[in-house]
């Protein structure tokens, strides 16, 4: 699947309401995400099986320079185990793809994007002033921003183990990347951004800031990030990029044919399913509820097309294997559900 972080509706907004400069940025990025769209096939991560695959528990990272061009993956310019270039793209990247790794390694035992060892590889410095980040299927892509309205794409840990995510997603579930089964789709995405950042800075659930994107804004607009799990809506309230859309609950759906029936807004109300569900069992976010989450998108029970009602019904089924029946994380869990309005959800 091929997926990009900044949501079109953004975009169009800056389309809008940005200088000659800015709407240019913006025009020639949604340009191209509409072309990842078209592209949205299948996804390609088969065709990575047979690339050499690295020893479980060991990364296999490869950074590559596009120089301001589109053609993938670009010059080699940091490989596995090779210093830092005093790149800050360059090597934010490659530390970013490393501890995605050792989140689904050390946490979930998943060896690498496809659970058997697939080379994590990134592309920086793609296009010029692409305002974007996306996972084409087999690698990792990262603009550096326009230098007004977004930062480079490499700046944040959590869009970088959101986007590789999607690969996850696309080995487990594959969830149609539309309406609800697409919310579930970003909301993964988010989930295990958001769980990435807060194993490498050892945050527990209560001190961290839930914030996707934190820093990618830059100092010129009013806003903490791209989206927030703790409160959906209130990530940035701005004159260029107007008000954050998402909901965080189910009484504010938001019915749409745009944005491929609203993934990037709707995906809100799980995400706060999420935080919620994190912040009742306390302690590390990725103890418990990441486990049921991750536990959930993996049961072959979840159907590529699955409503938010099937995935949280499923979740309360998969705390109960783990924690057991009536337990304090099944009680959790299905509260958290019911609390952004998903009805007929029990423990």
């Amino acid at each position: 699947m091929n997926s990009s972080l900044i949501p079109p509706y953004i975009l169009d907004r800056i389309i809008g309401h940005g200088s000659d400069r800015q709407r240019d940025c913006a025009r020639n990025t949604l340009q191209h995400v509409s072309t990842l769209r078209r592209n949205n096939d299948k996804p390609r991560l088969s065709s990575l099986q047979a690339r050499q695959v690295m020893a479980p528990g060991q990364a296999e990272r490869s950074v590559h320079d596009a120089e301001q061009q589109t053609q993938l993956p670009g010059r080699l310019v940091r490989a596995e185990g090779q210093p830092a270039t005093g790149d800050e793209a360059v090597d934010e990247a490659y530390e970013a793809l490393g501890a995605t790794y050792r989140f689904f390694w050390e946490v979930l035992g998943r060896h690498s994007i496809d659970g058997n060892g697939i080379p994590l590889i990134g592309t920086v410095h793609y296009g010029q002033r692409y305002e974007n980040a996306f996972w084409n299927g087999e690698q990792m892509v990262f603009g550096d921003g326009d230098g007004e309205i977004f930062n480079r794409f490499t700046i944040a840990l959590d869009v970088v183990a959101h986007e590789l995510t999607h690969g996850v997603i696309d080995s487990e579930a594959a969830l149609v990347y539309a309406n609800q089964a697409g919310a579930l789709n970003e909301s993964l995405s988010d989930v295990f951004g958001i769980l990435t950042k807060q194993y490498a800075l050892q945050q527990s659930a209560a001190q961290a800031d839930w914030i996707i994107g934190a820093g990618l804004l830059s100092d010129y607009v009013n806003g903490k990030g791209l989206r927030s799990m703790a409160e959906p809506g209130s990530a940035y309230d701005d004159p260029l990029l107007g008000k954050d859309p998402q909901p965080g609950h189910m009484r504010d759906f938001v019915q749409t044919r745009e944005d491929n029936g609203g993934v990037h807004i709707n995906s809100g109300i799980p995400n706060r399913a999420f935080y919620l569900a994190a912040i009742a069992l306390g302690g590390n976010a990725w103890e418990k509820a990441g486990l049921v989450w991750y536990d959930t998108l993996c049961d072959e029970r979840l159907a590529n097309d699955a409503e938010f009602v099937d995935f949280a019904r499923l979740c309360v089924d998969r705390a109960a294997q783990r924690f057991g029946q009536g337990s304090p994380e099944v009680n959790a869990v299905a509260k958290a559900w019911r609390d952004v309005g998903i009805e007929g959800v029990q423990p």
